[in-house]
């Protein structure tokens, strides 16, 4: 994957600080890298349905992640990142937390 290093680096590190935020005290963040994925699984409460479609716009904040810091920029960046080198950003929800992909073209 040919990369603005910079970008990346700071979309990766934006996942990484948001799995830390939302996990609880000593909870086990999962980072998975392959191919032109980067995967950061955290163990927090997850996303609520209704909120999943807007988790990359910025400055949204969902109702339960107003009492954190935060701007609503963080996702926003990621997506930003993943779209600029011609991937895409994904969040899925469980009821072991959240799930973030950064999928970046492999070969390009």
């Amino acid at each position: 994957v040919h990369a603005d290093a910079t970008l990346l680096e700071r979309a990766i590190s934006n996942l990484l600080d948001n799995a830390v935020k939302y996990s609880p005290a000593g909870a086990p963040i999962e980072v998975t890298v392959r191919g032109g994925e980067v995967i950061v699984q955290d163990h927090g409460p997850g996303i609520a349905e209704e909120d999943l479609p807007r988790v990359f716009d910025r400055f949204y904040r969902a109702a339960t992640a107003r009492s954190k810091p935060g701007s609503g920029l963080g996702l926003a960046i990621v997506r930003e990142a993943a779209e600029a080198h011609g991937g895409t950003a994904t969040a899925e929800t469980s009821t072991t937390g959240a799930r973030f992909r950064l999928a970046l073209p492999v070969g390009t």
